[in-house]
């Protein structure tokens, strides 16, 4: 458990130093509040014409001063180490949301406050303790993969390539056939019979299904299986389904399931489906093989060296005593 707590020491330091900051703002909020004068109380009116004079101005300051600026600008040095504009942004980027929707200037001061603090702690660090050289490796090795996924993942797919995979999958396909039938479940071939005969006798289907068959799913509703399309039941159900007319009862047949007794109900052509509803999924098959070909490409050609099967005892990964060694 103390293991734990040191590994996780980082990201809690984070959020309690990002508290107090955000604590503080929202304490001067409420001061300002309770220092606005009660109605029909005196107050002091500037004249309209100076203050809409500099509001402009401070526009045209802030407007100037964010044309110097870029990632690398300086923000801020804690004992001659600089805090940069890029590292607030991704600071603020990974607050949790209740935070991001703090106003601009509130999150500004924050996230700098929370930083030159989580510095000042960083510099009471003599010695970098190993479990944090091997995070930070992992992060770095992370974060750099990432952004190779993301380069492959966007130059992989075109709104060319997405038409071209829609065309030679649906552009020519013919429209495939679906049934809806109804079955009854019951667990010998003479229950079977008996549900043919009681049908011959007059009585409907979905009675006899409701009360006899042992599918709990449709048998509740009638017997009805609703929609389904080639390869989606058990070859013996789908061949029965296949010969049989809209309206008509099959002789029972077995599956690995039990006797069934099926009806179907009515059949229909499905269509290709429309490029717009597809496209989305389109894209990230694309994508996918993009990687995976890329990943294949690079493990071909790369020097990798295994350990022998046997050499590590995987349980060696939950001891963290080693990261203090």
């Amino acid at each position: 458990m103390a293991q734990q707590t040191r590994l996780l020491a980082g990201t809690a330091l984070a959020l309690l130093l990002c508290a107090p900051a955000f604590a503080q703002d929202a304490t001067d909020d409420t001061a300002t509040d309770e220092m606005v004068p009660s109605e029909g109380a005196p107050m002091e009116t500037a004249p309209v014409e100076e203050t809409a004079t500099d509001e402009a101005a401070t526009d045209e300051t802030a407007d100037a001063a964010m044309s110097d600026v870029d990632a690398a600008t300086v923000v801020a040095t804690v004992n001659g180490v600089d805090i940069t504009l890029g590292q607030m942004i991704i600071a603020k980027s990974q607050l949790p949301p209740q935070y991001q929707q703090l106003p601009d200037d509130v999150l500004f001061t924050g996230v700098l406050d929370q930083l030159i603090q989580q510095q000042l702690m960083a510099d009471t660090i003599e010695n970098v303790p190993a479990r944090v050289e091997y995070a930070v490796e992992n992060e770095r090795r992370a974060l750099l993969a990432g952004e190779a996924v993301n380069d492959l993942m966007t130059s992989a797919i075109s709104d060319e390539a997405i038409q071209q995979r829609y065309d030679e999958t649906f552009a020519s396909a013919e429209p495939a056939t679906e049934w809806n039938a109804s079955h009854i479940l019951v667990p010998t071939e003479e229950e079977a019979q008996a549900v043919l005969d009681r049908l011959e006798g007059g009585e409907a289907f979905s009675d006899l299904a409701t009360e006899l068959s042992q599918d709990p799913g449709s048998g509740q509703n009638g017997g009805n299986l609703g929609w389904f399309g080639p390869g989606m039941m058990v070859a013996p159900f789908e061949e029965a389904v296949t010969s049989l007319e809209p309206g008509e009862t099959s002789e029972p047949i077995e599956t690995q399931f039990g006797w069934h007794v099926v009806m179907l109900n009515e059949t229909r052509d499905q269509q290709p489906p429309a490029f717009e509803e597809v496209s989305g999924e389109i894209a990230g098959q694309i994508q996918q093989e993009a990687l995976q070909a890329r990943l294949t490409e690079l493990t071909d050609a790369a020097e990798i060296e295994m350990p022998e099967e046997g050499a590590f005892d995987p349980a060696v990964l939950s001891d963290l005593s080693l990261l203090d060694e």
